[in-house]
């Protein structure tokens, strides 16, 4: 498995991945692909078997009641998994290194994100929750 950081999210996120043995994963600046659009890096993310982590879940996984009805990925039929760190609007670098550690944590129990979104969300009340779905929905 190889993450691959979007931008909006700190290079500290890639740095962490790398050190914890996913050492092929990389952030979006990192390749020279800063400031391109989602649509634009979506071919880059499939064809590089890449498993993507944004804050952006929206955008690439549609609206969390309907996941995959709108978004980047909607129509791919096959994909290496989609990481959504879901916290408030500006989350700052501590707390996206900490929805990422438990996303990581996660995925030590069960690694294949094939086809998959893991979402970790900082919710009302400071609570964290976890929610993994298929994607495209079966």
């Amino acid at each position: 498995m190889k993450f691959l950081i979007d931008e909006c999210l700190s290079l500290k996120l890639a740095n962490l991945a790398v050190d914890l043995g996913y050492v092929q994963s990389s952030h979006v600046v990192r390749l020279g692909k800063s400031g391109w659009k989602d649509w634009e890096l979506k071919p880059f993310i499939i064809d590089g078997d890449w498993t993507f982590v944004t804050k952006n879940s929206i955008d690439f996984r549609g609206k969390a009641e309907n996941p995959g009805a709108k978004g980047q990925y909607a129509n791919v039929p096959i994909h290496a998994g989609l990481v959504c760190l879901n916290g408030p609007e500006g989350m700052d670098r501590a707390l996206q290194i900490d929805l990422f550690q438990i996303a990581l944590s996660e995925l030590k129990g069960d690694p294949d994100l094939v086809n998959q979104v893991l979402e970790v969300t900082l919710a009302p009340g400071d609570e964290v929750q976890v929610l993994r779905y298929g994607l495209p929905p079966e």
